[in-house]
């Protein structure tokens, strides 16, 4: 039978030394990590980017069928995803937890090993955090922080006209493309009680309880000398992002249905990365098999289509997700 070790028998400090004894640095850059009132940074000239995300159980998951462990794996992951949307290197993270006393030390722990095994994966350096106790459920928040050669960040306002519109990896059905289209939502609104067969949904289960960061897309980015001209990652389905992406910009798109890289069996979150590229850039980019030309940006005045397979136009809605709904 496994032990449970109460929280309160550590104390928060005692917790988190606990829970920090086998840290890692990884980076020069970090000159004083976990364990005093603040972290010290050093980063050499680069420009640093900032990212927080919280994460709330019951609203951006479910303990039910997620593993604590995937789970500290994905609210690490799901930060870094943003600093390479800005053509960065992520480098230290920070990692707050408010936990119920429903949560044992070894819960905790197998939280942490999530973390440090994306700590690992993605060359990260986790410097710091906050405990606090939660009336209910399980909050968390990370922030990651990034560094960038000065003036290469990317942000979502500087696609311009006749720039190709690109997407890394492959994009979940349910979740995006074909939901754009009328007679797919029917079909998912007609029958949304089928049970799933999780034996041989592996693939969708994995790209949502433990999703990927595109670290490569950006290294590609610096060995082929490409720095897009706007970029963001899919968190909230392609539709909306590419409206946010036409709005920061002040232009329309035209995207093809018949482009779109979705998975057979993919759904979910999908944290690949949305970019628009020079078009004198495509030669560069054909031959990786990782990204997929899928539109183009207009004038605003053309709006923001898809066309179908069968040829016809419509208007882009935005069919992700909305936390405050």
């Amino acid at each position: 039978m496994s032990t449970r070790t109460e929280i309160a028998t550590l104390g928060e400090f005692g917790l988190i030394d606990h829970l920090t004894r086998n840290n890692e640095t990884r980076h020069a850059s970090t000159i004083l990590s976990v364990g005093d009132d603040a972290a010290v940074l050093d980063h050499f000239g680069k420009q640093v980017v900032v990212t927080t995300d919280l994460l709330i159980e019951g609203v951006h998951f479910d303990l039910v069928y997620t593993p604590l462990h995937h789970l500290g794996f994905k609210s690490v992951v799901v930060n870094l995803s943003d600093v390479y949307a800005m053509n960065a290197i992520p480098a230290q993270i920070t990692v707050s937890v408010g936990i119920s006393n429903r949560f044992s030390v070894e819960a905790m722990e197998e939280f942490y090993e999530g973390v440090y095994a994306a700590c690992e994966q993605y060359n990260v350096d986790l410097v710091g955090g906050d405990t606090t106790t939660s009336n209910k459920g399980f909050i968390i928040s990370v922030t990651a922080i990034g560094e960038v050669t000065p003036d290469q960040f990317v942000t979502r306002s500087g696609a311009g006209k006749g720039d190709l519109i690109c997407v890394s990896g492959d994009l979940g059905a349910a979740y995006l493309g074909l939901l754009l289209m009328e007679r797919e939502k029917k079909i998912f609104l007609e029958s949304p009680s089928v049970q799933p067969d999780l034996e041989s949904q592996g693939y969708i289960l994995k790209r949502l309880l433990k999703p990927r960061a595109r670290k490569d897309i950006i290294e590609f980015f610096e060995r082929e000398g490409v720095v897009p001209t706007s970029m963001m990652d899919i968190s909230d389905g392609l539709s909306s992002d590419i409206l946010h992406v036409c709005k920061a910009s002040n232009m329309g798109c035209l995207l093809y249905e018949d482009k779109l890289p979705v998975a057979e069996d993919s759904g979910g979150e999908d944290y690949e990365l949305l970019f628009t590229i020079k078009q004198e850039d495509y030669e560069k980019i054909v031959l990786n098999e990782q990204i997929s030309v899928i539109g183009y940006i207009t004038e605003s005045s053309e709006g923001k289509q898809i066309i179908t397979r069968s040829g016809n136009k419509h208007e882009i809605t935005a069919q992700g997700w909305n936390p405050l709904k």
